[in-house]
């Protein structure tokens, strides 16, 4: 069987100086009509034992970014790292069942987590296309789903099971990606569908939850079931108050937390290549996913994705913070 394109190894990891660095905002820039005005990161990152900027593994990244307690805000940049963008690639489960979705690889190399983006209610892969790439800018790949927009939560929740599945028992067909570190994100109704998949013990490391969305009758128990670390990113519900939402944080066992973004509303949580990346409330949302993603796929645990959030939360652009 013919291998999607997406799938083949990725280039050798680039040096990362001031002309590359201008090289990879032209490939992005070149890869869509508009990209968001959100700028890029001064930020570099070495080989301790070589003291130099390449090759570089996610690891040693990782480990750099949570080292320096890099605040939230930094993550409003685009990181320093070019993206392989790959579009309408079919993840083929069965001879019969193909799920599409894009992929945004980052050239930081094999082993680079994996952070799988799913959407709400109503809307598709492309209402996330931005975060998904950002992710990768960051040292992550990501894979941005496209489901039925308006089918069972709860049966996306299993697909999102198999799809994890599927990814972990095939290495070989996924050599950019570490299959042993993956994150689900899922936004509003997106978001219960991510919980049914970890109630029912899909293999991820944790999970981010944007402004979710109660949905089915078995949500609270399936919710009670994840072991794994779990964060809500919530809009501000003086604007938006998302359905259910006091379901999720309520049923978690531990290891989890919510807090809000000030003046967002429900959509702010999404981001599209096409937006200009103005919107203050959607930039609030894909810096703390960041912050987010790393502290999960580096530590298994929230503790920096807290100790980032700091500076944002005393300046009350995140607020109403929970922890458990």
């Amino acid at each position: 069987m013919t291998q999607p394109p997406v799938l083949r190894r990725l280039p050798h990891p680039l040096r990362l100086t001031a002309a590359l660095l201008a090289i990879g905002l032209l490939m992005l820039a070149g890869s869509c009509a508009q990209m968001p005005s959100t700028g890029i990161t001064t930020l570099q990152f070495v080989d301790d034992k070589r003291g130099t900027a390449a090759p570089l593994e996610s690891e040693t990244v990782r480990a750099q970014v949570v080292e320096r307690n890099i605040g939230v805000d930094q993550f409003r940049l685009r990181g320093p790292f070019e993206v392989n963008t790959q579009s309408g690639v079919a993840i083929r489960l069965s001879t019969k069942e193909r799920i599409p979705a894009d992929f945004y690889l980052s050239s930081l190399g094999k082993s680079a987590p994996l952070v799988i983006l799913l959407h709400g209610y109503n809307n598709g892969k492309a209402d996330h296309a931005y975060q998904g790439m950002h992710l990768a800018t960051w040292g992550m790949n990501s894979i941005v789903l496209q489901l039925p927009s308006r089918g069972s939560w709860v049966a996306h929740g299993r697909t999102l099971a198999r799809i994890i599945d599927h990814i972990r028992k095939r290495p070989a067909d996924f050599p950019a990606i570490d299959t042993r570190s993956i994150v689900l994100v899922g936004h509003s109704f997106g978001g219960s569908s991510v919980a049914y998949a970890m109630g029912q013990g899909a293999a991820a490391v944790g999970a981010v939850l944007l402004d979710p969305a109660a949905f089915g009758g078995g949500l609270q128990n399936a919710i009670g079931r994840i072991n794994r670390p779990v964060i809500v990113l919530g809009a501000d519900e003086e604007i938006f108050p998302a359905r259910g939402r006091e379901v999720f944080l309520r049923s978690l066992r531990g290891n989890a937390g919510e807090l809000s973004v000030r003046n967002a509303g429900h959509e702010d949580a999404e981001f599209r290549l096409s937006d200009d990346g103005t919107r203050e409330e959607q930039l609030a949302f894909v810096s703390a996913l960041t912050a987010a993603a790393i502290s999960i796929s580096s530590t298994g645990q929230l503790d920096y994705a807290w100790q980032s959030f700091e500076p944002a939360i005393a300046a009350g652009r995140l607020f109403d913070v929970k922890k458990k």
